[in-house]
């Protein structure tokens, strides 16, 4: 076996139970090291780690809460005990720092692990830690959650579908042959999703809220969003009133369509769409089956193949039926461990299990009202929200499925480029999901947040570096590269050091998070 499969290999996980498969043990590294760098001379954490210790955080009162990202949440802990660990360590930091309280710095996925843990620890054993309802008010400061995707990512929709996103569709226009001859011999796709769909964790980004939140086919909260305007700077609101409206074409951007067959599908309006509906349809004669990697999308037939194209687009609430047919194993593993819904009442006993715990939609804040909880990411860079997609031609092997990137929108001011519709973001999470949660549903007391919390949004412009000897950038609103953005250090290290969020001078936005959250009707 090569070495990039031996490594598929060893990075995959039991498709039954989404745990280490027979003979293999891979484990997360602890301590600082875990993070500080992902190789050598590039930064994740190690920035921030550096600027922590100059004002005198060192090993004993820096705890990096490592976890393996592949497996669920909640498995987490029944293999490894990792949330036991980050229960203890922030217990013991508290006790030896003078009943100190601690704060907690997730980025990106670890923003919904930590949404998770905050449920556990507070449940009583043996599905939760055992701490009880006052715990993260005795022992949490502040939560400063950095890019985080607390609803979820349309490009964990793409991916799960057909292991693509924006570059990798790029790359396979330009030089169709590479994902199947390189790194891993053939076939490199469908090693790549044989191995992620064992992971259950990924399952986690989803989007979640379903239409209420990201749109229908007719509607979205950003639809309107004028993808040639540089955002302006946050005292600016006359001007950036005036750019309004903007140029003609953005108005047919149909984000809530997060997949369509087809440019023409993506833009007419939903009454002109012909759908046949993909449910219950029989998923016909089998794929060959002499196949060196064996996909789900074997077992489809060309009947099922078929019947995903001819519905036409899909919502964030079909979109969940639509990976259940097409990934039938990932997603029963998936639903036993993740939620994607808008609860009704908050009340009702279902929502003491695990599943609901990570989807800010589906469960309370702790009741710690003097807890303050920050949503920090960068805003200016065009990130993944719908994509259009056509069939693959009928190949031995393949994935019927993928992001057709010869679709533009027509001008360089278009939303729409490869085959994908962009937004704001930080290049992989939308505004949306990153800031609605601290902009409206958990803005004051809100049934998600019934102690108050205070919460404060922390939005930083993008700005790429101004030659090579920069580097990542030191202004960066990129979704790693802002671990090394000055501005967000300095936020950090204040409210390390004692500051407040309105010390730090509460809300600073550029991007139109506050307009789109008022347009989506929750309940709160």
């Amino acid at each position: 076996m090569n070495g990039p499969l031996c490594w598929v290999e060893h990075m995959s996980l039991d498709n039954e139970t989404g745990l280490d498969p027979p003979g293999v043990r891979v484990r997360p590294v602890s301590g600082l090291v875990a993070a500080d760098y992902f190789a050598a001379g590039y930064f994740v954490w190690a920035v921030l780690i550096a600027n922590l210790a100059r004002i005198g955080y060192e090993e004993k009162t820096m705890y990096m809460a490592a976890y393996d990202w592949r497996i669920s949440f909640q498995n987490t802990e029944v293999r490894d005990q990792t949330l036991s660990r980050i229960k203890s360590n922030i217990e013991l930091m508290v006790t030896t720092n003078g009943g100190k309280k601690v704060v907690v710095i997730p980025h990106s996925m670890g923003v919904l692990y930590f949404l998770h843990f905050m449920k556990w620890v507070e449940a009583p054993a043996p599905m939760g830690g055992g701490g009880g309802s006052d715990w993260c008010a005795k022992h949490i400061k502040a939560i400063m959650n950095i890019g985080a995707p607390f609803l979820g990512v349309p490009k964990a929709v793409s991916g799960l579908f057909s292991s693509e996103a924006r570059d990798i569709a790029g790359v396979r226009a330009i030089a169709p042959g590479v994902f199947d001859n390189d790194v891993f011999g053939l076939q490199t796709m469908q090693h790549l999703m044989r191995m992620t769909r064992t992971w259950d964790a990924t399952m986690s980004m989803i989007p979640k809220g379903g239409e209420v939140i990201w749109g229908d086919l007719d509607w979205s909260p950003e639809g309107g969003y004028n993808c040639s305007v540089k955002k302006l700077r946050n005292n600016d609101t006359h001007a950036a009133d005036n750019q309004k409206g903007g140029i003609g074409f953005q108005k047919d951007v149909n984000y809530g369509r997060i997949l369509s067959f087809g440019k023409d599908v993506a833009e007419l309006h939903s009454s002109k769409i012909q759908r046949v509906d993909f449910r219950g349809a029989v998923k016909g004669n089998s794929l060959a089956n002499n196949c060196d990697v064996w996909t789900e999308y074997h077992e489809m037939g060309v009947g099922g193949i078929k019947a995903v194209a001819d519905y036409r687009a899909y919502t964030a609430g079909s979109v969940l039926d639509l990976l259940r047919f097409v990934a039938p194993k990932l997603m029963a593993r998936g639903d036993a461990h993740f939620s994607y819904g808008i609860a009704d009442d908050l009340d009702d006993p279902k929502y003491k299990h695990y599943k609901y715990w990570s989807n800010p939609l589906e469960t309370r804040l702790p009741n710690a009202p003097d807890m303050e909880i920050f949503s920090m990411y960068g805003v200016g860079i065009p990130t993944e929200r719908a994509y259009v997609y056509k069939l693959t031609p009928v190949a031995e092997c393949y994935i019927p499925f993928q992001i057709d990137a010869s679709v533009d929108g027509g001008s360089e001011d278009s939303c729409l480029k490869g085959g994908v519709f962009c937004v704001d973001g930080d290049e992989t999470v939308p505004v949306l999901s990153s800031g609605f949660m601290c902009a409206k549903g958990w803005r004051g007391k809100t049934r998600f947040n019934p102690s108050g919390a205070r919460t404060f949004i922390r939005e930083y412009d993008h700005a790429p570096p101004a030659n090579l000897l920069e580097g990542r950038g030191t202004q960066s609103g990129a979704h790693v590269d802002i671990m090394g953005n000055f501005a967000l250090i300095e936020d950090i290290i204040r409210v390390a050091a004692g500051a407040t969020g309105e010390d730090l001078g509460g809300d600073r936005v550029y991007s139109d998070i506050f307009k789109w959250s008022e347009k989506i009707n929750l309940k709160l």
